[in-house]
């Protein structure tokens, strides 16, 4: 009869492999609690100086709402059901251009840092035109880009785009730099050129302010598509925040404001906690600051 054997030891590798898996998870848990701790900490803040605010400033009840109000709009009154419906309904047509705005800007925005990284040449030449475009207010431009798009959803892309376009542009070519030199030392040494290096040392150098634009886009995004509802295409929240103050429903409005506020905290927070899950998997950490 043979001796029974012992398990065997694991290797060196597969400790190393384990001990990093049982490091990213914890990473991920960390990360996924501290999201949802500061989620939970910032609507606390917000409902106590909401309160607050009314009280200070004696504002009238029938223009200021408080969340009270908002909650009962939405779940006891008679017309609840109906209610809900048409925020819905705004909120999904503002996402969808939101969508339309956070994809315009973000695409343009990879495809100029990936330019900036490959010629100084096309950076001195655009980077001006990206800043004019952050600089001169959007109110001021929309003339112009209805006149040349139409109100439809072209001018939503570009409005959009612009918002989400200048503060992508700069935090994705910073992280397309922020490469060790020795790596990029050692491609060049291999015999490898700009667009080598770029593909193996700068983009997957870049994820985490790749990460931190994303985050920083959505919110943007939303605040695109909320500038071209109100001033060009109409519908939406934007467009609906316009038609709510001549009615005199302000409960109508303020509970679109919650709403719409409510959903760029959640993006942020999902798009937050995406980023702790592949930054931890790749041993990577969040850029901070953003």
């Amino acid at each position: 009869m043979a001796a029974p054997t012992s398990p065997a030891a694991p290797t060196a590798p597969d400790a190393v492999t384990s001990r990093v898996s049982r490091e990213a998870r914890q990473a991920v848990v960390k990360a996924l609690t501290r999201s949802l701790s500061t989620f939970a900490l910032t609507i606390v803040a917000v409902v106590v100086l909401w309160f607050g605010v009314l009280a200070v400033f004696d504002i009238s009840p029938l223009i200021a709402k408080n969340p009270l109000d908002v909650w009962n709009y939405l779940t006891t009154v008679p017309a609840a059901p109906a209610n809900r419906e048409l925020i819905a309904a705004n909120l999904g047509v503002t996402l969808g251009h939101s969508l339309i705005g956070f994809v315009a800007g973000l695409v343009a925005a990879m495809v100029g840092a990936l330019l900036f990284q490959l010629s100084k040449g096309v950076e001195h030449a655009l980077m001006p035109a990206a800043m004019l475009l952050r600089s001169v207010p959007l109110i001021a431009m929309a003339p112009v880009i209805i006149l040349i798009f139409g109100r439809d959803l072209a001018t939503v892309a570009v409005i959009g785009g612009i918002v989400v376009l200048f503060p992508a542009l700069v935090t994705i070519s910073f992280g397309l730099r922020s490469a060790a030199g020795h790596m990029n030392d050692l491609v060049a040494v291999y015999g490898g050129g700009t667009v080598s290096t770029l593909r193996h040392v700068a983009i997957p150098s870049s994820l985490p302010a790749f990460f931190a634009a994303v985050r920083i886009s959505v919110p943007g995004a939303i605040t695109g598509a909320l500038l071209a509802e109100w001033l060009a295409v109409g519908g939406g929240i934007g467009g609906s925040i316009g038609g709510f103050v001549p009615q005199a429903q302000f409960t109508a409005l303020w509970t679109s404001v919650v709403a719409v506020t409510a959903v760029s905290l959640v993006l942020y927070n999902v798009v937050q906690i995406l980023e702790n899950v592949v930054l931890a998997r790749m041993g990577m950490t969040p850029q901070k600051g953003l």
